[in-house]
């Protein structure tokens, strides 16, 4: 696990030191630079696997040279196949190198043949890779997106990093808000596609190579680019519990003991509810059938009588799992706030729990487990229950927003590069359940919202963070569950993975327990009182975007984001973590 950076096109070392001192906290263990006259890798090393032997960029024996990021859970498997390789370290990140030299080999030079070499990578991973002889930089990210790329085009070149904040390293590179993109986030409650906040900045897809080379007159440009995998739901017609929920929950076991891989101790996320209760019902089944110890886990919460940390609390005693429990301090929002916005690099507030949490994980463990992507596989957000009225919603802010591009993507005239349809109409978007879960996992509710989160504010600690729900196993016993077993008429969302948590030994009480929301519910009274203090002076800032003005109205948590955004993000330029107050932040910009 790392962050990972880089230029193609008239490299600058210092350029490339530059981002990884702005992605430190994302590898604390080590760091390195490698650049010829036309491309730069910069990488900063979390050590998770092969502990004094993983440094990189590697060069591998064919002179390719690989920044990598993320976990290979086959990588064992892999090495096996790619026999006739020298490999030099135990680190997976090396099959990346071994797999890419085969096809090197057999001639692949466009993203669709490297998409085929890629496609038998199992994990979670965003690398850049140079080609040096092919003149050819590959850049690639995981099927789900739980390892973030960006990039951005300046002084003619290219330059990518793994969080926004590394681009900043190139002084060419001046972050101006995109007002068009966050249109649309205001809208859909999360970055729609490849988009960011930020003009000319732009993600790479995930499940998706690009092939970039530079042309005649040493411009960057893209050649190519090809999918690896994109998500497709194929409902079954029937689902016998009988027969099938233990199949589920087997395919649930695998992906967990897969992301227990580590020389490093591995603890688990527990907010109480089922999914991360889930990933600790399985943690003795699959330690033991890893080879590795049982997991601990960790709660935080704003008191001891929430009803999250009760929960947790039943199920570790239930479980026999050493229990970690923090409680968030009155003044936590202020202390943590600042920081969650300069992280996340996004809008959020309502999720100030995951810095004291995983800031508390992380100095007992370097990798956790938890329960994303479970709501979006099985249907347990309470909007699933009416696609159509979220669609009405939807459509409601969009047309209060008098904002071209919120007008363009209803009626189907989107344009630019970072948009993956031409017009995001919610009733054709999310009209029906199937259509609803489909749009999520391919057009950034999961990628953009969930993982960004559980990525950036765990790595802001040095925390790798892991999701088995998400993993292949898993992912594909849950594309083919019917939607009935997904979320029945009765309105039990979830239906099949709570038939499947009936196996396991988790109290009834916790597989019936119904969805709280994530952050409102872990400290709702410290959130609802950081709003009410500070709403006058993120209203003011709202008022600067009178086209958008309607669009953050009820949003009160946005509207507080939008401000700290600026100020971290815009007119401090992002270049360090903020040392002020919110109340200070505010000032900056009012």
């Amino acid at each position: 696990m790392c962050g990972i950076g880089g230029m193609l096109g008239r490299p600058d070392e210092a350029v490339l030191h530059r981002i990884n001192r702005l992605q430190r906290h994302r590898g604390p263990d080590g760091e390195g630079v490698w650049a010829d006259e036309r491309v730069g890798l910069a990488h900063t090393r979390l050590a998770i696997l092969d502990l004094d032997g993983g440094q990189q960029p590697i060069v591998g024996q064919h002179g390719a040279v690989a920044a990598v990021n993320g976990e290979i859970y086959n990588h064992l498997d892999l090495r096996a196949a790619c026999s006739t390789y020298r490999f030099q370290r135990k680190v997976d990140s090396e099959v990346v190198l071994a797999l890419h030299a085969q096809a090197a080999a057999a001639g692949a030079t466009s993203a669709t043949d490297h998409a085929a070499w890629i496609r038998r990578l199992d994990g979670m991973y965003a690398f850049a890779l140079w080609d040096a002889a092919a003149g050819h930089l590959i850049l690639a990210r995981d099927p789900m997106g739980i390892k973030p790329l960006v990039m951005a085009e300046v002084d003619g070149g290219m330059i990518f990093a793994s969080e926004m904040k590394g681009l900043r390293a190139h002084e060419a590179h001046v972050p101006r808000l995109d007002e068009g993109a966050l249109a649309l986030r205001l809208a859909w409650e999360y970055p729609l596609d490849m988009t960011t906040l930020i003009q000319g900045t732009r993600q790479i897809r995930p499940g998706t190579v690009e092939v970039w080379a530079l042309d005649e007159h040493g411009r960057a440009i893209m050649t190519s680019r090809a999918d690896i995998e994109r998500q497709h739901l194929v409902p079954a017609a029937s689902w016998d519990p009988r027969t099938e929920a233990p199949a589920l929950l087997e395919s649930f076991i695998q992906s967990v003991e897969q992301r227990l891989m580590a020389d490093v101790p591995v603890g688990i996320v527990l907010s109480g509810g089922l999914d991360s209760a889930l990933v600790a019902a399985v943690a003795h089944e699959a330690a033991e059938r890893a080879g590795q110890p049982v997991p601990e886990v960790w709660t935080v919460a704003g008191s001891e009588d929430n009803p999250d940390w009760k929960a947790a609390e039943a199920v570790a005693s239930a479980l026999d799992l050493k229990h970690h429990q923090h409680l968030l301090d009155e003044d936590d929002f202020d202390r943590h706030l600042p920081n969650l916005v300069w992280h996340g690099e996004d809008l959020d507030t309502s999720v100030m729990f995951f810095q004291p949490l995983f800031k508390t994980m992380a100095s007992s463990v370097k990798v956790g487990l938890c329960g994303q992507g479970a709501d979006e596989l099985h249907a347990g957000y309470p909007r699933y229950r009416d696609p159509q009225a979220h669609a009405a919603l939807v459509r409601q802010r969009l047309e209060a927003m008098d904002h071209p591009v919120a007008a363009a993507s209803l009626s189907g005239a989107l344009s630019g590069e970072t948009w993956l349809d031409e017009g995001h109409v919610p009733e054709e978007r999310v009209g029906t359940l199937q259509d609803m879960l489909g749009f999520e996992l391919e057009h950034g509710q999961l990628s953009n919202f969930q993982l960004r989160l559980v990525d950036r504010h765990s790595m802001a600690h040095g925390l790798e963070v892991r999701v088995p729900f998400l993993g292949a196993p898993h992912r594909e016993a849950a594309h083919g569950l019917p939607m009935t077993w997904r979320l029945p008429e009765s309105g039990e969302e979830k239906a099949a993975l709570r038939r499947a948590a009936d196996l396991t030994k988790l109290p009834k009480d916790i597989v019936r327990r119904p969805k709280l929301p994530a952050g409102t519910a872990t400290a709702p009274s410290l959130l609802r009182e950081a709003l009410s203090e500070h709403h006058e002076a993120a209203a003011s800032v709202a008022e600067r975007y009178p086209r958008l003005k309607a669009g953050l109205a009820n949003q009160p948590d946005v509207m507080l984001g939008l401000a700290l955004f600026e100020a971290v993000h815009l007119v401090d330029g992002g270049r360090a973590a903020p040392t002020g107050s919110v109340a200070d932040l505010l000032e900056m910009v009012a």
